[in-house]
């Protein structure tokens, strides 16, 4: 068996409406999927939503694919079940995956800017089956490929990378330290203890991701 890590990237007019609302959506940062299942072309998922849930939930009450929903606040966004019809787009995906031998390892990053990451295991031939079957409107990129089954931890989150490239910026890392944290917020035009959160975890996740990359 071999492992996987792919990251999907929609053209700018195919991008399915729900992934669309969290491109476009400032109050919106990335969606992780957790757990799921499809059946007769009903999905139903279980995700982690980083941002607001109105702005989220108006997604929602807009499309008439969605069958149900339930949102569960938390801190830094919302814990999201959800049963909707996935259509063609989504079914066209979930047929690349549908390899005989493939299974698909939670969890699935939905990112806002139009990409899909997520790790494959599987035959090496229905692997290559899973890149060669990529519908019309998306583009594969490979990013990693291990002769063992292995998986990959979320990536810091755009929200992260944004504070931690204005940290950098203001001088927050230069030794010694030119700008604090409060230059930092400035910077991102956000309270003190968000720009902390932001950094502090965005850090953790960079840092973890570097000491873990992949086989």
């Amino acid at each position: 068996m071999k492992s996987m890590r792919i990251e999907l990237q929609y053209d700018r007019d195919a991008v399915p409406p729900l992934h669309r609302g969290i491109c476009e959506s400032p109050a919106l940062d990335r969606e992780i999927i957790v757990g799921g299942q499809s059946v007769d072309g009903v999905e139903t998922i279980t995700s982690f939503v980083y941002g607001d849930s109105e702005a989220y939930e108006s997604l929602l009450d807009d499309l008439e694919t969605v069958l149900e929903y339930d949102i569960t606040p938390s801190d830094d966004g919302f814990f999201l079940y959800l049963r909707r019809d996935l259509g063609p787009e989504g079914l066209s995906l979930l047929n690349a995956l549908a390899q005989e031998t493939v299974v698909v390892v939670p969890p699935i990053e939905i990112r806002s800017d139009r990409t899909i990451r997520l790790t494959v295991v599987g035959h090496p031939s229905a692997l290559t089956a899973v890149v060669e079957e990529v519908p019309d409107g998306m583009g594969l990129d490979v990013r990693w490929v291990s002769q063992e089954i292995a998986v990959a931890d979320a990536s810091v989150s755009d929200r992260q990378a944004a504070a931690l490239q204005a940290a950098w910026d203001v001088g927050f890392y230069e030794v010694p330290r030119e700008g604090g944290i409060e230059a930092v917020a400035a910077e991102l035009d956000c309270a003190v203890s968000t720009a902390s959160e932001l950094v502090r975890r965005g850090e953790a996740n960079a840092v973890g991701r570097v000491l873990d990359s992949g086989p």
